[in-house]
């Protein structure tokens, strides 16, 4: 069996005239990704490979749940290629997850993460909003052969507040 979970990056400002890349995130993405967190840290089960876009928004939303959650170096990882708004690049990338791994946890960027959520999961979402988590289990044993999955928990920061 493999897990994916696929975080949205959190809220990020428009203030600056900066590369989209570099946007930094507003104050309320702290305060979601800790409302995020805490109805997740009971349900992760540890040994998960992290990958995040380089982008500021999602590296440091990766980087809050990385140190709530332990992570150790090893399994967190900055990609460049995760830096999309395609949900075909956003899988080829999943796909290319050791097997070895049976838990993979994404940080990235909409329109690629709803639209991925819903082609993947069996729970449909308008939109994954920021800081958004979605956890899809699939009964595959090759990240490369991941399908139609079960959609098993999804945390928006709206719906704990």
């Amino acid at each position: 069996m493999k897990r994916l979970i696929l975080v949205r990056h959190g809220k990020s400002s428009w203030a600056n005239e900066l590369p989209d890349h570099k946007r930094p995130l507003k104050k309320r993405a702290y305060k979601d990704a800790e409302l995020v967190l805490k109805n997740f840290q009971n349900f992760y089960q540890q040994g998960g490979l992290f990958w995040t876009s380089y982008a500021v928004r999602a590296h440091e939303t990766a980087k809050l749940f990385k140190k709530n959650l332990n992570i150790k170096d090893p399994d967190f990882e900055v990609k460049e290629e995760l830096y999309t708004f395609n949900q075909n690049e956003l899988l080829r990338e999943i796909q290319l997850c050791p097997d070895d791994r049976d838990q993979l946890i994404v940080f990235g960027h909409n329109p690629a993460m709803t639209i991925l959520v819903n082609f993947l999961g069996d729970k449909k979402f308008d939109n994954v909003p920021t800081t958004g988590l979605t956890v899809i289990d699939f009964e595959a044993e090759s990240w490369q052969h991941i399908g139609a999955g079960k959609t098993i928990l999804h945390l928006f920061p709206k719906n704990l507040r």
